[in-house]
């Protein structure tokens, strides 16, 4: 297996891990680290790939974002509180570094816009909200 390969094998399987750590910690937002996980299956390994695509977590976190389907109300919100909180506690630690507040709240401002206006909004289906809510 060539190096390449390897580093993103393992950032891949890193990234997994936060992810599913995410899941749980209501702090850290496991969308991105899952799809870093998708990204790196795909450039290092089919099986690997294929494997996480077929999984629930897959399924219940980015396959309708994946299809250009968009996300819930829910998830969006969920997103930019998180952002909101780890931004601003950036924004918080840099009191004495003006350009660097300025610069997060910019990054900020991009992210809330992006994700109200450029990530579509979609209902779960009832059936399927009723399936998850009995499986948990």
């Amino acid at each position: 297996m060539n190096i390449k390969r390897t580093i993103f094998l393992t950032i891949g399987c890193i990234s997994l891990a936060i992810g599913c750590i995410g899941i749980i910690v209501p702090f850290l937002p496991s969308f991105p680290f899952f799809v870093v996980t998708v990204y790196c299956f795909a450039r290092s390994s089919k099986r690997m790939h294929d494997w996480f695509v077929g999984t629930k977590m897959y399924k219940n976190h980015l396959e309708p974002f994946v299809n250009k389907k968009g996300m819930t109300v829910q998830t969006k919100i969920r997103v930019i509180v998180m952002v909101t909180l780890l931004l601003g506690l950036g924004f918080a630690m840099m009191r004495n570094v003006p350009v660097g507040r300025l610069i997060l709240a910019i990054v900020w401002i991009g992210h809330v816009f992006y994700f109200i206006f450029g990530v579509k909004t979609y209902e779960k289906p009832v059936a399927a909200a009723q399936d998850a809510s009995i499986q948990s």
